[in-house]
């Protein structure tokens, strides 16, 4: 296709589908895999690729034998796919606030376990939120520290709720609760055999595992000298890989507790090994106007006494 003397010209709203279309495809890594988050058949997406390519005057991705790639041109048109619909969110999100009607969606990504903890309190809160706005759709998600900062950021989330390894400049922080995290191993580990002396002396040449990211410095003084040989952000993988026998790791004093009173795994060089790790809910500093978001952190700030709020070990 040639773009010599072309012009788009008016974008409409078959443009716009189209290219939800495409982004869904690049998403998904090809028409096949597309097929279910579109639900509607290869052929079909086929046409709406070719449909848009002739509207564009340009070719965005490659397909056959090779596999799906994108074009240079389609990855320009990706992005910039990326930034309208984004934009038309945002648009469609202010609207929503400017009626006096509490409408439109609370997009919740929480880290691992947060949900059913107690100390969350998050079916509370969703209860008091969903009492006050019965119209607005609720998303959760759960993900990593690391995605859940990024979608944050990117504002593919309104709220997240993270554990606390590192303060970032665009995000805001409310405290809920914290942490403390020991050093397990398994019950037949050689560690769990040895005095807490002798264990201090000898748990770095131990293999260990831990949660792959960049921690902050009370837990980054801890982990520098292990031997850390297996990633694990999850805590139930990184108790599978504990209970094992293999790998030591940290973990919170209360999601071990029920594997601890059963004898499954014991917590090692108590007195010198542990950290304080706070649980806070995150927003974007810059993030558009949201009613909803504003009604959840208003209803957190509710539930949560000042005095729990204002407690944070960072």
């Amino acid at each position: 296709m040639s773009a010599k003397s072309y012009s788009l010209g008016q974008v409409g709203d078959y443009e716009i589908k189209q290219l939800k279309v495409f982004k869904t495809v690049v998403d998904c890594g090809g028409f096949s895999a597309a097929e279910t988050s579109l639900n509607i058949g290869r052929s079909t997406i086929s046409l709406h690729i070719s449909n848009l390519e002739s509207r564009l005057n340009l070719v965005l991705c490659k397909r056959g034998r090779g596999g799906f790639s994108l074009t240079e041109e389609g990855e320009i048109i990706y992005a910039m796919t990326e930034k309208l619909l984004g934009t038309l969110d945002a648009f469609r999100s202010t609207v929503n606030n400017l009626n006096s009607s509490l409408t439109g969606s609370l997009r919740i990504a929480l880290s691992d376990k947060v949900s059913l903890d107690p100390r969350s309190r998050f079916p509370e809160l969703v209860h008091h939120f969903s009492v006050e706005a019965p119209e607005v759709s609720i998303t959760t998600n759960v993900a990593s520290m690391n995605n859940i900062e990024r979608m944050i950021l990117n504002d593919e989330v309104d709220v997240g709720f993270i554990p606390y390894h590192r303060k970032l400049d665009g995000l805001d922080y409310i405290h809920l609760y914290s942490d403390t995290c020991y050093l397990y191993a398994a019950k037949d580990h050689p560690l769990t055999r040895m005095s807490e002396s002798e264990q201090l002396e000898s748990l770095d040449l131990f293999q260990a595992t831990h949660g792959g990211l960049k921690p902050h410095q009370g837990v980054s003084e801890h982990l520098t000298k292990m031997n850390l040989s297996a990633i694990s952000y999850f805590y139930d993988s990184r108790l599978a890989l504990i209970l094992s026998g293999q790998y030591i790791g940290f973990l919170p004093e209360k999601y071990s507790a029920p594997y601890v009173e059963a004898g499954d795994i014991q917590a090692i060089a108590v007195n010198e090994r542990f950290y304080d790790l706070g649980m806070a809910v995150a927003t974007k500093k810059t993030a558009q106007p949201s009613k909803p978001r504003e009604l959840f952190l208003q209803t957190i700030r509710q539930v949560f006494n000042q005095e729990e709020l204002d407690a944070a070990p960072y």
